[in-house]
């Protein structure tokens, strides 16, 4: 994944599923002596070399990336966010794609060597192509933006081992409020150019920025605000630790409150003030981004961005309706076979509205999803093995959103540990509302997110050393959400989904993103309004309106981000298909998922160049 452009798409991952210290001036060396130098070396050789330099350069404008990475590098610093250091690493970017043409020999390159060098083109590539709709994203969403992500960047990537890392805290709260300021110019000038946000969307930055400036020390309270309570509770790790004494505690918490005060919570403040008066501005009816200056063209890139392909709006518009048909026969089969007496709308009613299907709303009730969460974890991990040959070493763990942006109805998703295990990856589920937390539907979401989907996917990508140290952090849309939802389904061949119920709740998830594809591009191609997006949402998948709302929002503030799902999945799909026909008894289902994540995520295209390779190779 190329980065800030590197913190941006970490926010994105982190967030969803964009947006300050100074970074370091990052020169490209001549190519000549390098190549006096490796003369001895094969030219994959010399390319996996010129790869790693590269990525380290990269990796040092990003001391956000760094940390993310269990690195403590330029450990107190934020990324710079302005447009101008954007535009000077995608320079940076474009320098080194003249400079790896002018130097590699492509036909002299290994197969897995071309790919790499293809995937590195391909990623600046699409940044190229994006200056052109630079300022038709919208900074501030309540899906994501710097207003939520700072805080948990700092509260869960930001460790503290020691006294310097609480200090360098203390500084990264200076150089995040830098970043917010500097974010929010960059919304005044995107709102300048008649770029707005739906009003919705102000009001969740709003909120969320004002749940982080209430509770102590920002205001009179019992309770602690997210960051001072964090602070307070790493710096009493290090005394209970015995790292500091009590006198050094103190003064670094009153360090620490002084970078929440001064810095912090000015910024917020400015930040709400200005989405308060803006919102006058915006539309109460949300619409999609074709309405804007250059709007069908910039929903065309996203969906490209998305997908990795040239599909059109209006032929994932009717690969969706396709899918939704099929599914939906589907569905009707599991009510034959559980005897339900009634039409599969009535069906969707009583899984709605049956209490069978959900948890109290209880602190008791969010407790058992969780519990029965990491129960199915068990039983999958059993099944891993017959699967796969690559396994991942770092551990994946099950929590509940942090209060100050969890949302009723709002999207699971899952954070990565570290390449060693240090940190393990995370399921983050939002528990605030259980009545959008259906109990038959936990199965196939905790495999999307978790094993054999995501949390499988990016420990698998992360932990690679067969292939250049970028292609471990890359990511595509399409390739990782398409293997989360290929993976919803490749659990029940690993034994999941023993209740009929929860195999009906399978299918309601994989409807839900073919429905994506109808809305997405109804919303942002075909003019639809909010409220039709809606009704078609509620006529097809038995959710709650809470989440369906939800997702529906999601989608307007984040064009074509939905339509990577059924896209990659229907993808790997064929490509598996292709494989066991041409295969046939010499297919190996573990070597077929090895080569589709042994080597990092990748457009769509490179990956079934990649797949042919290894039938190939077996034939």
């Amino acid at each position: 994944m190329q980065k800030s452009l590197i913190a941006l798409a970490l926010i994105a991952t982190l967030s969803g599923c964009n947006e300050g210290a100074k970074t370091n001036n990052v020169e490209t060396p001549a190519p000549a002596p390098a190549m006096v130098e490796q003369a001895q070396l094969t030219e994959t050789e010399r390319l996996n070399e010129w790869f790693a330099e590269k990525f380290e350069q990269q990796l040092q404008m990003s001391p956000m990336y760094l940390t993310f990475l269990g690195r403590k590098e330029r450990y107190d610093e934020v990324d710079d966010f302005s447009e101008a250091e954007e535009d000077k690493q995608l320079a940076w970017l474009g320098d080194t794609v003249k400079e790896l043409k002018a130097s590699f020999d492509y036909e002299k390159l290994s197969n897995e060597a071309q790919i790499s060098y293809n995937i590195w083109v391909y990623q600046y590539e699409q940044q190229l192509a994006g200056q052109e709709f630079k300022y038709n994203n919208y900074v501030f969403t309540q899906m994501q933006g710097m207003q939520s992500f700072a805080a948990q960047f700092l509260i869960n990537f930001h460790k503290v081992d020691d006294a310097t890392d609480m200090q360098a805290y203390s500084k990264r709260i200076k150089g995040m409020s830098d970043g917010i300021t500097t974010l929010l110019s960059r919304a005044q000038l995107h709102a300048e150019k008649g770029v707005r946000a739906p009003r919705y969307s102000y009001e969740g930055v709003i909120e969320q920025a004002t749940n982080l400036i209430t509770g102590a020390p920002f205001t009179e309270s019992e309770e602690d605000a997210a960051l001072w309570a964090d602070g307070k509770r790493k710096v009493a790790a290090l005394v209970s630790n015995e790292v500091i004494d009590q006198a050094a505690a103190d003064q670094l918490l009153v360090d620490f409150k002084t970078a929440l005060m001064d810095s912090f919570l000015p910024a917020y403040k400015e930040l709400i003030t200005w989405f308060k008066a803006d919102i006058a501005n915006t539309d109460e009816m949300a619409k999609g981004v074709g309405g804007q200056a250059n709007g069908q063209a910039y929903y065309n890139h996203q969906l490209k961005v998305s997908t990795t392909t040239d599909l059109t709006a209006e032929q994932i518009h009717q690969i969706g309706l396709d899918e939704v048909a099929r599914i939906t026969k589907e569905m009707e089969q599991i009510k034959t076979d559980v005897k339900f007496d009634g039409t599969l709308k009535a069906f969707f009613d009583f899984i709605k509205t049956d209490e069978q299907f959900y948890y109290p709303d209880t602190d008791e009730g969010r407790q058992a999803y969780i519990d029965d969460t990491e129960a199915f974890y068990v039983k999958i991990a059993d099944q891993l093995p017959k699967f796969f040959g690559l396994l991942p070493k770092a551990g994946l763990v099950v929590k509940r959103v942090e209060a100050f942006r969890e949302q009723p109805g709002a999207a699971a998703h899952y954070n990565s540990g570290t390449a060693d295990g240090s940190r393990p990856g995370v399921y983050y589920l939002h528990l605030s509302d259980m009545t959008a937390m259906p109990k038959n539907e936990l199965e196939s979401v905790a495999y999307h997110e978790g094993n054999p989907g995501h949390h499988m996917q990016i420990s698998i990508a992360q932990e690679l050393t067969s292939v250049p140290q970028f292609r471990t952090q890359a990511g595509f849309n399409v390739y990782s959400e398409g293997w989360g939802l290929y993976s919803e389904l490749l659990a029940k061949e690993m034994g999941g989904y023993q209740d009929p119920y929860s195999d009906f709740g399978r299918l309601i998830n994989e409807i839900w993103r073919a429905v994506r594809l109808v809305v997405d591009t109804g919303i942002h191609a075909k003019d639809w309004t909010e409220e039709q997006a809606i009704a078609y949402f509620e006529e097809k998948v038995p959710t709650s309106k809470t989440t369906i709302v939800s997702e529906v929002r999601r989608y307007t503030v984040w064009p074509g981000q939905a339509t990577g799902y059924k896209i990659g999945m229907l993808k790997i799909q064929q490509l598996r298909a292709n494989a066991e026909q041409q295969l046939a008894e010499k297919f190996d289902i573990r070597g077929f998922h090895d080569t589709i994540l042994g080597g990092g995520a990748m457009p769509l295209e490179i990956l079934e160049r990649r797949v042919n390779e290894w039938i190939a190779s077996k034939k």
